[in-house]
């Protein structure tokens, strides 16, 4: 086969990724088309990518082109319908993460990728993230013994800027921020721990944003943009300029879960937007041992404890090597898995079953927080 001819469905936020299939190193893919309901974002993806590609808004259009593979990065509540309309175009199919918003969509996507008998990737990037890598490694290794429990404290200072100012803030766009922020930690700790979750009991709420502005109220024309602590500038795109304060906003803007893995791990995932700082710290306990990483993604600590081996004697620290690159250099190593999945036939690190596992621990997170904290439980797909 030539060169991947790639259609870029989303040219902007995680579009840019389209940077990754098509520069003048890239010997494997050349990204041809584009579609949008921007014109001027369209304008930019040709500015920056390829100026001779084909736009269009229409996202029919784009699947009439001459293409081989469709790259979604649309908001989430497209994801199902157009990666299945993809898929059935004869197409193969990257999707940016979350999968779907909901577990029965995710089986549909499942069941049209089985029939279509094209490639289907979920841009679960994480996974090819350094610190995320070494820390399986060490786990893998069986230098903390037994893996038993997990955590994940995963602090977000820029909550209302990318979710609260935008589309996220509705549910019925994005369902749940356990979804759109949340599936990347929880697909990590599904990876790293071997197992997927099997009941989910939550609690969170809607403590900070939302309230009883205007739904059309924007921060350019606001009267209160002076004093206002989440003000966003008017050079910001449009879509992050709604009122992070306005009455249609009713996703969780905290969430803390606790889960039951299938293999015995036991795991929780907390999670707030209004934090003054950003970060992620995970924490894994096994029988001989503990692992987390420390200083954001640049150190993980092992502690060791009494076994009767070898591995009591130290306690070791991690020194993650710094990668250029988009996400620390994770994107670049996902597009070239992507293609590799397509020229090689190699597995890709990232699987679609495993995403869908994410977005139905996530799903039941919001389900149980909704219900008084129910416990609700997960079960993995038919296929």
């Amino acid at each position: 086969m030539d060169k991947i001819k790639i259609g870029v469905v989303g040219v902007s936020g995680r579009g840019a990724m389209a940077r990754c299939w098509h520069n003048e190193r890239q010997e494997r893919s050349v990204v041809v088309a584009g579609m949008d309901t921007s014109t001027e974002f369209l304008e930019g993806f040709k500015q920056r990518v390829n100026p001779n590609a084909y736009t269009t808004t229409n996202f029919e259009e784009l699947l009439e082109q001459d293409i081989d593979a469709v790259a979604i990065f649309s908001p989430d509540h497209f994801h199902e319908e157009q990666t299945i309309a993809a898929l059935k175009a004869g197409k193969h199919v990257f999707c940016e993460k979350p999968m779907a918003i909901s577990v029965e969509g995710c089986d549909r996507m499942l069941e049209a990728w089985k029939k279509s008998g094209k490639r289907l990737m979920i841009g679960h990037n994480m996974r090819y993230m350094r610190f995320v890598r070494t820390m399986k490694e060490i786990i893998d290794s069986g230098v903390i013994g037994e893996l038993k429990m997990v955590w994940c404290r995963h602090f977000i200072n820029y909550g209302g800027r990318y979710y609260f100012h935008d589309w996220h803030g509705n549910s019925e766009n994005t369902d749940t921020l356990l979804l759109q922020k949340g599936a990347h930690d929880i697909d990590v700790i599904h990876w790293l721990a071997g197992g997927y979750t099997t009941s989910v009991v939550g609690t969170g709420g809607l403590d900070y944003y939302g309230g009883e502005k205007d739904n059309d109220l924007r921060c350019p024309t606001c009267p209160e943009r002076r004093t206002c602590v989440e003000v966003q500038s008017e050079h910001e795109p449009a879509r992050r300029q709604m009122c992070v304060y306005r009455k249609e906003i009713d996703v969780e803007d905290t969430n803390m879960i606790l889960m039951n893995l299938d293999n015995g791990v036991r795991a929780a995932y907390l999670q707030c937007h209004f934090t003054p700082d950003v970060y992620r710290n995970y924490t894994f306990i096994g029988t001989e041992g503990r692992l987390e990483n420390v200083n954001g993604e640049d150190t993980i600590m092992v502690l060791t404890r009494r076994s009767n081996t070898w591995r009591e004697y130290s306690s070791r620290t991690y020194n993650v090597k710094s990668a250029a690159g988009g996400h620390g250099g994770s994107d670049e190593l996902i597009t070239e898995d992507f293609l590799d999945l397509l020229l090689t036939g190699k597995s890709a690190i990232s699987d679609p079953v495993a995403a869908r596992m994410a977005v139905a621990t996530g799903s039941a997170g919001a389900r149980s927080i909704r219900n008084n904290s129910k416990q609700v439980l997960v079960n993995k797909p038919s296929l």
